[in-house]
């Protein structure tokens, strides 16, 4: 969901601010990029993903059949979507690293009917979050992006596979996009790699319909490649390193996903030695409860996934961390799975992950270890955090 869902956090009152005047202006601007304003508050995730006023968006209401590699492309009538990459890396001198790149599509105005009054116009807002964590200084360094989708700035197309927020993309190969390659560079940091798909597509939720709230629509359309190997070129600073490793993709469009009673996420994609992967958001409510509504999926090495839902995985916090922006998000956690035989320590590989970009959540590398049917297992992973945030604002 990111994701468990990606997602992520993102704005809804930034856009609602900064587009009146951003993107129908007929004026065309020399910078392409318009920052939003820094958030010293919180995500802003229930807004951005509540249910009010979905009239003319399209929505995920009942399951579908998918198709790739169209799929992999956008869908525009959708309020938001997102293309979600993070993994792993490890140099060749015993170096570790985290990466996430996503970028978010936005649709404005649904339906809007507008005389094209400029090429600059458009219905379209593209949000790039660029993030790299360096394990062994334990140093995280973190960009984002905001630009229309006109004049070529940003974007999505399907085929040929790509989505772009200015010069940061992630395309994909001819090849039903078994391979992929993402590019990212802000200042003195940028990532250039490769991905190849070592299983297919899996459909989250129920045959790829992943169901948020009881209300009606409060759901997206999901799915993940979840192990794609990694190579390429990482540079920080004056140093570049050669790094190989392991990526996960999340994909999900919806209109709405969150209802008034929830506040966040926990989202855990873990990859583990024996060739396994586990994915599961756990969403949570006001009142500080799991929602019945988390769920997973279990995707052994041959690629088979196993839907998961909220009773089959207990997941209890271990530690946490006070972020000096607000808030105390968990650090560690013990995740079980008793019907799989499957215990898990899953640990942040340094605190402070938290992106403060367009909104502020947590998005880190993780380090897994555990049991399975008795057997010792190891493994990484990424985690996502949000809402948090809007709990220190709150308080």
């Amino acid at each position: 969901m990111k994701r468990g869902l990606i997602i992520s956090a993102l704005i809804a009152a930034i856009i609602a601010a900064v587009i009146a005047t951003y993107i129908y202006r007929v004026d065309p601007q020399p910078d392409t990029a318009v920052s939003p304003p820094i958030n010293s508050g919180g995500s802003r995730l229930s807004q951005l993903l509540g249910d009010k006023d979905l009239t003319g968006y399209a929505t995920a209401t009942t399951q579908r059949i998918f198709a790739f590699p169209a799929d992999h492309g956008p869908h525009q009538k959708f309020r938001n979507e997102w293309w979600y990459l993070t993994g792993n890396l490890d140099g060749q001198n015993d170096e570790r690293f985290g990466f996430e790149l996503t970028i978010f599509r936005f649709l404005l105005a649904p339906n809007k009917k507008q005389e094209q009054t400029s090429r600059w116009q458009s219905d379209q807002v593209y949000i790039g979050h660029f993030a790299v964590t360096d394990v062994k200084n334990e140093q995280f360094h973190v960009a984002d992006r905001f630009s229309r989708g006109s004049m070529g700035l940003a974007g999505a197309q399907a085929e040929p596979f790509r989505v772009w927020v200015e010069d940061w993309s992630i395309t994909a190969g001819p090849d039903e996009q078994r391979t992929w390659h993402i590019q990212a560079q802000e200042k003195d940091v940028s990532l250039d790699l490769n991905l190849t798909a070592l299983k297919p597509p899996v459909l989250n939720g129920k045959n790829g319909l992943s169901q948020k709230s009881t209300n009606p629509g409060n759901a997206s359309y999901y799915y993940s490649i979840s192990r794609l190997k990694t190579d390429g070129k990482l540079q920080l600073g004056n140093n570049q390193y050669t790094v190989t490793g392991l990526s996960w993709l999340d994909r999900e469009w919806s209109s709405s996903a969150l209802s008034k009673d929830q506040v966040g996420w926990d989202w855990f994609a873990l990859q583990l030695d024996d060739g396994s992967d586990l994915m599961f958001y756990q969403l949570r409510r006001k009142d500080g409860k799991k929602d019945p509504l988390s769920a997973g999926t279990w995707i052994d090495n041959n690629g088979n996934s196993q839907y998961l839902d909220a009773d089959e995985v207990e997941i209890a916090i271990t530690d946490s961390w006070d972020s000096p922006l607000g808030g105390k998000y968990p650090s560690s956690w013990q995740v079980n799975l008793p019907h799989l035989d499957l215990q898990l320590d899953v640990q942040h590989v340094i605190d402070d992950q938290e992106l403060n970009a367009t909104v502020r959540y947590w998005e880190g590398a993780v380090n897994v270890s555990g049991k399975r049917n008795g057997q010792k297992l190891s493994g990484r992973g990424y985690v996502e955090l949000t809402g948090y945030a809007d709990i220190a604002v709150r308080q």
